[in-house]
């Protein structure tokens, strides 16, 4: 399969959507990071997903909608959930809730859950292919399953060029971090996972994967990944934050929000890099910074 990329726009976007509308999925910017977007509503469509990133059955997706009415269409929002989504949304804030009776939403995209995740998303191009299709989209990363996410159209045709028809190119994604996922089902709100935005919730550490991100081995390069490094041995690609400079910085000045932006883009360039493993220098664990280190335990679990 050739896989095209055309740059964001009116065009880009028409097209994207006859192939959502086909069954197929596509690669789209949003905030966070680039998703692949196939129609939540029909089975075969969620299937390729599956297929293109070679993603565990248990693992559920997100669904995307345009705005708070749809996805009260689809989950059952309780009133902490509404006033979180009134507040955070668009942006990158998912939710998991009740899944609706009788929901168009494939069964396949639940893996199997009475609950549902749910984001309204804020980047254009992925607000347009909303729009376009008329559904709602499931679009986890624009990756194989487990291996860093992509902030950048390279970043998907490495990952994903031959698997999928088509990238619509916005550029690199602002945020570069998956988004916060907090549980909504009844009781306490709980966080599943950390990401750009704080929200009070108590988070759990289950055994059951409630939502995407929450396996023990994932954003993972294909080479040991070694945290908290001061300084790195002639093998190690070290990534420097703050004081600690490295090959290359998170951010030379400690931002965490620059770090956050460029840690997916440093750990595909350490991956390529001639060294045989990659060493990260120490981020602090508050914060944004706690998200990053998230990312960073998981990805170096292996």
């Amino acid at each position: 399969m050739e896989t095209r990329v055309l740059p964001f726009n009116d065009e880009a976007i028409g097209e994207a959507a006859r192939l959502v509308l086909a069954g197929a999925p596509v690669a789209v910017a949003t905030e966070t990071v680039y998703g692949l977007a196939a129609d939540a509503t029909n089975a075969e469509a969620v299937a390729r997903i599956y297929e293109a990133k070679g993603r565990p059955s248990f693992n559920p997706l997100i669904v995307h909608v345009p705005d708070l009415a749809s996805a009260e269409r689809i989950g059952l929002f309780e009133d902490a959930a509404r006033q979180l989504a009134k507040r955070h949304w668009p942006g990158p804030l998912t939710l998991v809730v009740p899944l609706r009776e009788g929901t168009e939403v494939a069964s396949l995209v639940t893996a199997g859950l009475p609950t549902i995740g749910l984001r309204v998303p804020a980047h254009p191009a992925i607000q347009a292919l909303l729009e376009a299709t008329g559904r709602p989209l499931a679009a986890p990363s624009a990756n194989a399953s487990g291996s860093i996410s992509p902030t950048r159209v390279e970043h998907v045709l490495k990952s994903l060029g031959g698997r999928i028809p088509l990238i619509v190119d916005a550029g690199p994604t602002e945020r570069g971090l998956e988004s916060t996922i907090v549980a909504a089902t009844g009781g306490p709100l709980r966080l599943l996972r950390r990401g750009p935005i704080d929200v009070e919730a108590i988070e759990t550490a289950g055994t059951t994967v409630e939502a995407p991100g929450q396996l023990a081995s994932h954003y993972a390069p294909s080479k040991p990944l070694r945290l908290n490094a001061e300084s790195a041995s002639e093998e190690e690609f070290l990534i420097g934050f703050g004081p600690i400079a490295g090959i290359v910085s998170l951010s030379p000045t400690g931002d965490l929000t620059k770090a956050a932006a460029r840690l997916f883009d440093l750990l595909h360039q350490a991956d390529a890099s001639d060294s045989s493993r990659i060493a990260i220098a120490p981020v602090p664990d508050s914060g944004l910074g706690a998200a990053i280190n998230d990312r960073l335990r998981r990805a170096a679990h292996h």
